[in-house]
């Protein structure tokens, strides 16, 4: 199948396969499913049930728990991502390997360009960390950078330097496509994906409270409570004596 159909085939299928997005209620979005049906029959007469794999994106996060992942952050919300393996297999059980360590509690999202993207993955909060397994070789695909889409970022022009920091991408950006690893789609709590907070670095950085894999069976955390006022002399001093003394 040429190139410029299996892209039109995928977009179109990303598209409409994500039952709830809004996209895929988007006319756009019907009328490129259309063309793209129609480049399809026309080449094969059919769509090979693997091509209708490898674009669906399964929007049913109790459907295989085992590739899902799951943020909950500090903005109060969780972030529900659908692994895919047939995209980035060596990417997505790097992701899981990470996640079952506890790796990415805690860690900060450093990097927070509006229109652009969320990154995170990095403990020491700089961008230039990662976690003590060796570097990824590139495995990039054809899969664009919609609304959602979540990629594993890298070092500088290394290709092959993607180790453990990831971005999730606000709005559709295309001119990366092809140039890092997409893994996954969020598939729910893209709202809260929305409020986390901006900046390079933020000053008050949203963070990931916990990471875990959907069949980890994990209860999202409890808000953090409010820290508790410290009591000083001069309160105690100020305090107003009950009426029967």
């Amino acid at each position: 199948m040429p190139s410029r159909v299996w892209m039109k085939a995928g977009i179109a299928a990303m598209a409409l396969g994500l039952s709830g997005n809004a996209m895929a209620q988007d006319s756009a979005a019907e009328d490129l499913a259309q063309d793209a049906t129609e480049a399809l029959e026309a080449e094969t007469n059919e769509v090979p049930a693997s091509i209708a794999d490898y674009w669906t994106v399964d929007a049913d996060a109790a459907a295989d728990p085992e590739n899902v992942w799951l943020l909950d952050l500090s903005n109060g919300g969780r972030v529900a991502i659908r692994l895919k393996p047939q995209w980035a297999p060596e990417h997505v059980e790097r992701i899981k390997t990470l996640t079952q360590q506890g790796f990415y509690d805690g860690v900060i999202f450093h990097r927070v360009i509006e229109g652009f993207m969320a990154q995170s993955g990095d403990p020491s909060g700089t961008g230039r960390g990662g976690s003590e397994l060796p570097d990824l070789k590139e495995e990039f695909n054809r899969v664009p950078h919609l609304r959602g889409t979540v990629s594993m970022a890298r070092m500088g022009n290394s290709v092959d330097s993607a180790n453990s920091q990831f971005f999730i991408v606000f709005y559709p950006t295309m001119a990366i496509d092809g140039k890092y690893t997409v893994f996954g789609r969020v598939i729910g709590g893209m709202d809260k994906v929305d409020t986390i907070t901006r900046g390079e670095p933020p000053a008050n950085p949203t963070r990931i409270v916990q990471a875990s894999l959907a069949s980890q069976n994990k209860p999202a955390p409890a808000p953090m409570a409010a820290p508790a006022q410290e009591i000083t002399a001069d309160m105690l001093n100020n305090a107003v004596p009950d009426s029967g003394q």
